[in-house]
């Protein structure tokens, strides 16, 4: 499942860069093109965070990446 994750997370970035550069380069006369261009390279960017922040907690929870340093706050400390 994970390098279907990782699979699909290249596949987004690359979409969200080539639509990107399409919808910031296309002229002011192709309006309804580049709506369609800034659509599709928000999917692709959406896609994109949410399949590398689920890579990275898999990492964590794996054992394959160490996990970040939280601080963890008990009710003692609180008080």
């Amino acid at each position: 499942m994970a390098k279907l994750i990782a699979l699909l997370n290249v596949i987004a970035w690359s979409g969200f860069w080539a639509f990107g550069y399409i919808a910031l380069s296309s002229g002011s006369e192709a309006g309804s093109q580049t709506v369609i261009a800034i659509l599709l390279a928000a999917i692709g960017g959406a896609l994109g965070l949410w399949a590398y922040f689920w890579l990275i907690r898999y990492s964590e929870a794996t054992g394959y990446a160490k996990p970040r340093n939280r601080v963890v706050i008990t009710e003692e400390e609180t008080i």
